[in-house]
């Protein structure tokens, strides 16, 4: 067996890697001019507990092409790889798993546009799986693989996957919580200004995460309830483990967005509260200003008759009696709002 390279890049068939495995021994590196000699030999050659793990890559026009010509898998898988990003998905056709899972691109800070699709199809010795761009979970799989952890099949794998996605949307949510924390804290010394649009675009990514995620517990407990016959008891455990482990990962994803929604609701509490302080400020200084306004306007009509027009004093008297009016005003408008 030939050993493919361990970048990110494919060969001319699209494989960026292959594994295959034996149970109670480290997984080999497997090419895809082995893979037809694999799955033509049959089941009892290898005890019937060996099987395939294939990850392809969707950027290599000759990914599909492979697929279609050296394996035989349900319509379904194709029709998945050409969908779009939608809600998880796990369903059983032609006695094998059709899955395609979401999660956040390899090595990047989490947005609410980066969040990219795998697409695997599992059978009883063949696990596929096709994405368009690298993914955390897929990665970290990977390294567990090729650390020498063995696998008995190919659903403990998905489970394996499973959790490696949980254990990533925990580690999303414990930076999130980082970020709510400090906006909370700031919310407290009423520093308001800059925290309203971060609130706003980490609600929108968690809600798109979780949008796209809260499905997949649904499906795969929908899928204990009538496992295929091949999966074995053991395997129905570990999907069963990793299902409650992602159903937890889930809950505190939407008790994160509710906490974020109700300090964004403060926020506006807070934001409204002073827009009315401002108003009522403005609305004062106009109603005490209002008797010099209109006293200037008297006095500037220039007609006969005007009071005071001969007093040497009548300037100086005018102007301390718009003194003590104004000052009483003000006493009346904010010493007693004051009290």
């Amino acid at each position: 067996m030939r050993i493919v390279d361990a970048s990110y890049g494919s060969n001319e068939d699209g494989l960026i890697w292959g594994y295959r495995f034996v149970p109670g021994q480290p997984a080999q590196a497997i090419s895809t001019d082995a893979v037809a000699a694999f799955l033509a030999a049959p089941a009892d050659s290898d005890g019937g507990r060996g099987f395939l793990w294939l990850h392809f890559s969707l950027s290599n026009t000759g990914s599909e092409r492979y697929l279609r010509r050296a394996l035989q898998l349900p319509d379904a898988f194709y029709d998945s790889l050409r969908s779009e990003v939608g809600s998880t998905r796990l369903e059983l056709d032609d006695n094998a798993l059709i899955a395609v899972i979401h999660d956040v691109l390899f090595d990047s800070s989490f947005d609410a546009s980066e969040v990219g699709t795998t697409t695997l199809c599992i059978g009883p010795r063949l696990l596929v799986s096709a994405r368009l761009r690298p993914l955390r979970s897929v990665d970290q799989l990977r390294a567990a693989v090729r650390s020498g952890q063995s696998f008995r099949s190919p659903v403990e794998l998905l489970a394996h996957l499973l959790r490696d996605q949980a254990s990533v949307l925990g580690e999303i949510l414990r930076k999130c919580t980082q970020q709510v924390d400090r906006i909370e804290d700031r919310l407290l010394d009423n520093r308001i200004a800059s925290d309203r649009t971060q609130l706003g675009s980490l609600r929108r990514s968690l809600v798109r995460l979780q949008r796209l995620l809260a499905p997949e517990p649904t499906a795969l407990f929908r899928l204990l309830n009538r496992p295929p016959d091949w999966i074995g008891r053991d395997d129905i455990g570990d999907l069963q483990q990793a299902a409650e482990e992602f159903s937890t990962s889930i809950g505190d994803s939407a008790a994160l967005v509710e906490r974020v929604k109700l300090i964004q609701e403060e926020l506006a509490a807070l934001v409204n509260e002073q827009t009315g302080r401002t108003l009522f400020v403005l609305t004062v200084v106009t109603v005490v200003a209002l008797p010099i306004n209109l006293v200037a306007g008297l006095f500037g009509m220039n007609v006969g008759g005007m009071p005071l027009a001969g007093n040497p004093h009548g300037f100086w008297s005018v102007v301390l009696g718009l003194c003590v009016l104004t000052g009483v005003l003000a006493y009346a408008a904010f010493g007693r709002r004051r009290d």
